[in-house]
């Protein structure tokens, strides 16, 4: 199987910021919005989305790279050897006991279960946490949706909700989807770890959102009505007269939904952006505008 180093075309030795940056650059490249009707893009763009959610988590990436889990971000079974349980001089109380086996393996849970059944005992016992890792979109995870997930393993789909404003490294718990308990506990909660796909357009700030939107030459200078996209569809706002590129407009509401209630704003920046042809009447503007030429932006910046 291929690595998710691999997939991204970074070695092991890598920055969280490099790994970013390549993911960002291949995600530009394959999303299927921009590669309509392309499987090969698709599947690419799956497997480097999979590759990102593992290493771009550097709890996960040091998981991984310790051989803790897979490049599934399935947990990989642990081997035990005897120089684990082996200790210098204890040659009796650590295997002999009065209990028969049921310290053999204190602290294991699957140890533990095996030799209390050995023993007779009827402890009962919940089942272990199952932990798993999934990738969304960003605004799957900014307005919240409905998917099902199939966990390692086999079994059937499951359900899963994923409540609005979810963010980044946020964990959401399915209740009784882990391992089963034993002598009739109940089983353990399946631990779903969302990694949140960056965005083309829209970046979370806290429970703001930013972007940046063009405008026209013309829209610059005399102001007036545009559309603007937002996290939950497009809405109209006023550019003032003379607005220059960075000017930041703040959209009240607009942003993530709140832990307590509530949303963050949207801050849109914005950036005049020319003709893509020339314009000889533009041209000729400038040309014969006097005090356009007598301005000087970058006075003050020394040089």
């Amino acid at each position: 199987m291929t690595s998710p180093y691999e997939t991204l075309g970074v070695s092991r030795d890598a920055t969280q910021k490099d790994i970013q940056s390549a993911y960002r650059k291949l995600a530009k490249k394959l999303h299927p919005d921009l590669n309509p009707g392309d499987k090969g893009a698709e599947d690419r763009f799956k497997a480097v989305s999979a590759a990102y959610a593992l290493l771009g988590d550097e709890d996960k990436r040091g998981k991984y790279d310790r051989g803790e889990i897979d490049e599934t971000g399935a947990e990989t079974p642990p081997r035990h050897y005897y120089r684990d349980y082996a200790q210098s001089g204890d040659t009796g109380g650590r295997y002999e006991s009065a209990h028969g086996f049921s310290d053999f393996a204190e602290g294991d849970d699957i140890f533990s279960s095996f030799f209390s059944r050995r023993a007779g005992g009827q402890q009962r016992q919940r089942g272990r946490d199952a932990h798993f890792s999934m990738e969304i979109g960003f605004l799957d995870a900014a307005n919240g949706t409905r998917t099902q997930i199939n966990l390692p393993g086999g079994g059937p789909a499951l359900d899963l909700t994923i409540p609005p404003g979810t963010r980044d490294g946020q964990t959401l718990r399915l209740r009784g989807k882990g391992e089963a308990g034993f002598n009739g506990a109940p089983a353990g909660d399946a631990l779903i770890d969302i990694r949140v796909r960056p965005h083309p357009l829209f970046s979370a700030d806290g429970d703001d959102v930013r972007y940046e939107v063009p405008i026209s030459l013309s829209e610059a200078v005399l102001g007036g009505k545009i559309r603007v996209p937002t996290i939950d569809g497009a809405v109209s706002v006023t550019i003032p007269p003379h607005s220059n590129t960075g000017k930041t407009l703040r959209l009240k509401g607009k942003g993530l939904h709140k832990t307590g209630g509530g949303h963050g704003d949207a801050y849109v920046s914005l950036k005049i952006v020319l003709p893509q042809a020339p314009d000889p009447a533009l041209s000729a503007f400038i040309e014969g505008w006097a005090a356009g030429k007598a301005e000087d932006p970058r006075k003050g910046m020394g040089g």
